[in-house]
């Protein structure tokens, strides 16, 4: 796979280079406004490389889940100010993904300018099944440029033609945030240093099973918090009162725990209320006699303790979702607790995207104290399972 300083050495100075980014970030529902940039700011170091090289940058990245046609509430207007911010300089917008106005606009670029195009998923080609279809939209997108730079890693375990088919058309190389994602997740699957531990969370086993039977081999220990420690707890016989809970896989979970052989770290003390609301009224109980009338939404103070002991030994973690409704403010202790515990580890933590990195940054941990936070919690988990990810086997043709 060759990589950015590869492509500079050869020289991109007035070349036209289609980097696809992930700029896929938060706003808030009623102002637009961009509740966390972590993504932006992951994507500078490639772009400012670019631009000091001399490259005519075009961006293309995608925002939210349009579907498939132009939405106001999903342009990348927001993403354009912000990223020419951070740059420290103007980045237009261009009114459509790879039309008119981002020809005209792609062809106007001088020396060091970046131009954004609009939100790829406004095209329902992006995301089409039909290869002729995204084919269609890549040969647009090409046409736009001279080079590809593929620096989306949240984007890379989907075959989308901004993803896979752009790189069949360009010569092609990884960005400097794909290179180092795929550094850290080689040092998680290739002879870690020991002891190797896992902490997940997140509302769902289903949504963690592949991952979960990947990695059980491989760690030392697994500390599961989250809605999904409760069809864990439901597959030891416990009650879990209203909690959230997937029936359907409370046998997978019973032979996990079998298959184990103790490496599973489940909660001893859930935090619980009646209902889901910031003014809900509160309580801490065994995580085995949970009351029928109420839920849990968040892991209990001595299960932080008890994940903590585990977390102090370790060389290598990787965490990857919150252990309860964090977006909460009576359930971020539990998130806030195991956080800052990863964040003390001597040696490679490593927080994997999604709502693990948002956490990071809603309850104001310092980023600093991590090793790496992956800007894709889909495509680090699909890469742990061993799975062949589109965005990452194409740039390596």
């Amino acid at each position: 796979m060759r990589s950015l300083d590869d492509l500079l050495a050869e020289g991109v100075s007035g070349r036209r280079v289609l980097v696809r980014a992930d700029l896929n970030v938060p706003l808030d529902t009623s102002t637009r406004a961009i509740t966390d940039d972590g993504r932006i700011r992951a994507s500078l170091p490639t772009l400012q490389a670019l631009r000091d090289a001399g490259a005519r940058v075009v961006v293309a990245a995608h925002l939210g889940r349009p579907k498939g046609e132009p939405d106001p509430q999903f342009s990348l207007a927001p993403v354009a100010a912000r990223l020419g911010e951070l740059l420290g300089t103007t980045v237009p917008l261009a009114a459509d993904v790879a039309g008119d106005d981002a020809r005209a606009r792609a062809g106007a670029l001088a020396d060091g300018d970046v131009l954004l195009l609009e939100n790829v998923r406004f095209e329902a080609a992006e995301t089409a099944k039909d290869d002729a279809a995204r084919g269609e939209l890549a040969d647009r997108l090409a046409a736009l440029a001279d080079v590809y730079v593929d620096d989306a890693f949240g984007a890379v375990h989907r075959k989308h033609a901004s993803v896979y088919d752009v790189a069949q058309r360009l010569p092609h190389v990884a960005g400097r945030l794909v290179a180092t994602e795929l550094d850290v997740l080689t040092r998680l699957t290739q002879d870690p240093e020991r002891p190797y531990v896992v902490v997940l969370g997140g509302s769902k086993v289903s949504d963690k099973l592949a991952v979960i039977e990947a990695l059980l081999p491989k760690v030392d220990r697994l500390l599961v918090g989250g809605g999904m420690c409760f069809t864990f707890l439901a597959a030891q016989g416990h009650g879990v009162g209203k909690s959230l809970l997937e029936a359907d896989q409370v046998d997978t979970c019973r032979r996990l725990l079998a298959e184990a052989g103790g490496k599973i770290v489940l909660p001893v003390d859930i935090l619980c209320a009646d209902r889901f609301g910031a003014d809900a009224e509160t309580s801490v109980t065994p995580a085995d006699a949970i009351p029928d009338d109420l839920m849990g939404l968040d892991v209990g103070p001595l299960t932080v303790d008890l994940f903590t002991a585990e977390l102090v030994e370790a060389r290598t973690v990787f965490w990857n979702g919150p252990m309860g409704v964090f977006e909460l403010a009576p359930f971020q202790a539990g998130t806030r607790g195991v956080a800052e515990g990863v964040g003390a580890v001597d040696g490679l933590s490593v927080v994997g995207g999604g709502d693990s990195a948002a956490a990071v940054r809603v309850l104001g941990l310092d980023e600093a104290a991590y090793g790496h936070i992956s800007t894709g919690g889909g495509a680090s988990l699909e890469y742990l399972e061993g799975r062949e990810l589109p965005g990452l086997a194409v740039l390596a043709d």
